[in-house]
């Protein structure tokens, strides 16, 4: 049986404050970052949102706000948030920072992690069945569908990028978004000291909105390099661009605002044994084949129901996202 966890509207503002006490949030420059072969995953979307936190008062209030209509959309969702064809089209823009022939990615493997995208989300994935373990609370498909819109390409003298967003920024190496309120930007890059890609979540400043991703986890051809090689980290940072948080709640046992996902000790890594449980309240088999874990892209293939169910809210009337409408 899986642990449910209660959701208050107050959760998120407590848990960013608990862990913020006790979480190295520094944003660190691409220029202190070394190059290094990744061996296993690393998000940094949490380290950057405690950094936005620290320099915008206001966005906890924003925050709050998000929760409690998430909330209140979870206990009555309403009937009409999606498109006349019955999916939520998301255009996407892919912004190529490279310094390297290999970098500069090619068409094919851009429009391999759109494909990517469009499989997990519809659980269209070929992996979908691999397993039985939590098939009650698959979430099937989310009917959120991505197009590419744009590409745009920029050749930089820069060896790696970091999380300071530098590379979403024109006046300083990178380029700037383009129309977020309505396009998912992604960058891809080659981002430094083992960091596979980071998010922002929404509420955040339009100027920085949108996906940054590692040219070596992105797609699932040219550069996409084993273990993160089909495509899942932009799945997982997309996942937090629609308000979806790490598994485990950025803290030891601690709360993704979702409630059919079990408590989590902390990140998951490789592939673990099926079976592999918790030690929290309950001692529930974890959910590592989640697309929000950090195991390995071979062995995340799911969002759960009440995941699929915080993403909608993102784009319904009233949502942080409804501009994607």
């Amino acid at each position: 049986m899986i642990m449910r966890k209660t959701i208050y509207a107050f959760a998120l503002g407590a848990l960013l404050f608990t862990a913020c006490k006790k979480t190295d949030t520094t944003v660190v420059d691409e220029d202190q970052l070394a190059e290094a072969p990744v061996t296993s995953r690393y998000c940094a979307a949490y380290e950057v949102l405690q950094q936005q936190l620290l320099a915008d008062p206001s966005l906890q209030k924003r925050m709050d706000e998000i929760e409690a209509f998430t909330n209140r959309f979870i206990e009555n969702p309403p009937t009409n948030i999606l498109q006349t064809d019955g999916s939520m089209l998301i255009p996407v823009v892919v912004n190529v920072l490279y310094r390297t022939d290999a970098e500069n990615i090619s068409d094919a493997q851009i429009q391999s992690q759109i494909d990517v995208l469009n499989e997990d989300f519809a659980a269209s994935n070929s992996d979908y069945n691999s397993t039985s373990t939590y098939n009650s609370v698959k979430a099937g498909d989310t009917k959120i569908r991505y197009v590419l819109d744009q590409v745009f390409r920029k050749q930089t003298n820069k060896r790696s990028w970091g999380t300071n967003d530098a590379v979403k920024k024109n006046s300083r190496g990178g380029i700037d978004p383009t129309s977020p309120a309505t396009k998912l930007n992604v960058w891809v890059c080659n981002l430094g000291g083992g960091l596979l890609g980071y998010a922002q979540f929404p509420g955040g400043p339009a100027s920085t909105d949108g996906v940054v991703c590692d040219d070596n986890a992105f797609g699932r051809v040219g550069t996409a390099q084993a273990p993160f090689h089909k495509g899942r980290t932009t799945t997982h940072e997309v996942g937090h661009w629609l308000n979806l948080r790490h598994i485990w709640g950025d803290a030891t046992c601690g709360n993704d605002q979702v409630g059919d996902t079990p408590l989590h000790n902390t990140a998951n890594y490789g592939c673990p044994s099926a079976g592999h449980k918790s030690t929290c309240s309950g001692t529930p088999v974890e959910m590592t084949m989640n697309y929000m874990d950090y195991t390995d892209d071979a062995c995340m293939y799911m969002f759960s129901i009440g995941q699929k169910t915080r993403m909608q809210a993102t784009y319904a009337v009233g949502g942080p996202r409804a501009s994607f409408r």
